[in-house]
């Protein structure tokens, strides 16, 4: 019969958490925040859909213990404010684990007082180093707001509030005849709007003179997968 090395429990102690069966809090204690200023928050979104667009994505599964360690606690680098379209699963387009974004979806990712709060809190509670206002090719929110006010009008008063929140953003557009890049104009005129309402919110303004985060715009474009980040808008 073959001898076995009897396993002791130095050679135990040696083994790492998840080898010898690690404690959910072991785990939740592994894992670090994936950025700790707002520079390597947005490089670590940048790499995160460079990855996705180019089909070689690494957050693609999660073990037990890594989802049960989430109950324990969340470390997100980021806040994304993003379109609730179904076309942008913000974790899959930035590559990104659970607890790693803290995100906001509404149509038309609009800044108004729930999202604000949302916001709010992650900046104070949960020390986050980047707010990223995420708009997307062939936004049907932005879309609805550039029509006539007769035709909003005609929507639910639901809807009506969050077409009122993009229509400053779109309303002096400039003449661009091509309907794909007037649409794409459009978007990110809203983003940028909407990343100035951001930053005249006293808690966002506060966080930003302390240096712990940057408000900055993005737009996604749902046929390469790729994510421009519009740094001009500083």
């Amino acid at each position: 019969m073959m001898n076995q090395t009897p396993v002791t429990s130095q050679s135990a102690s040696q083994c790492g958490p998840q080898q010898r069966g690690a404690t959910m809090e072991e785990v939740a204690h592994l894992k670090d925040p994936a950025a700790n200023t707002p520079e390597e928050a947005l490089h670590a979104l940048r790499e995160g859909n460079m990855r996705f667009y180019s089909g070689t994505p690494h957050n693609t599964t999660i073990s037990a213990n890594e989802r049960r360690a989430q109950i324990m606690a969340q470390t997100p680098f980021a806040v994304v404010l993003g379109c609730a379209d179904s076309r942008v699963p913000v974790e899959l387009i930035f590559d990104v684990g659970p607890g790693d974004i803290f995100g906001i979806r509404v149509a038309g990712n609009v800044v108004e007082q729930s999202t604000l709060g949302s916001i709010e809190y992650a900046v104070r509670h949960l020390k986050v180093h980047l707010l990223v206002v995420l708009g997307h090719e062939g936004c049907g929110a932005v879309a609805a707001a550039m029509l006539s006010a007769e035709k909003r009008a005609a929507e639910s008063e639901n809807v009506r509030f969050l077409l009122e929140k993009i229509e400053p953003a779109v309303r002096d557009l400039p003449p661009i005849r091509d309907a794909k890049a007037r649409m794409r104009e459009a978007a990110t005129s809203n983003v940028r709007y909407q990343v100035e309402m951001l930053r005249q919110n006293s808690v966002v303004a506060a966080a930003i003179a302390r240096g712990q985060i940057q408000v900055i715009g993005a737009f996604y474009e749902i046929g390469s997968g790729a994510v421009d980040f519009l740094r001009d808008e500083e």
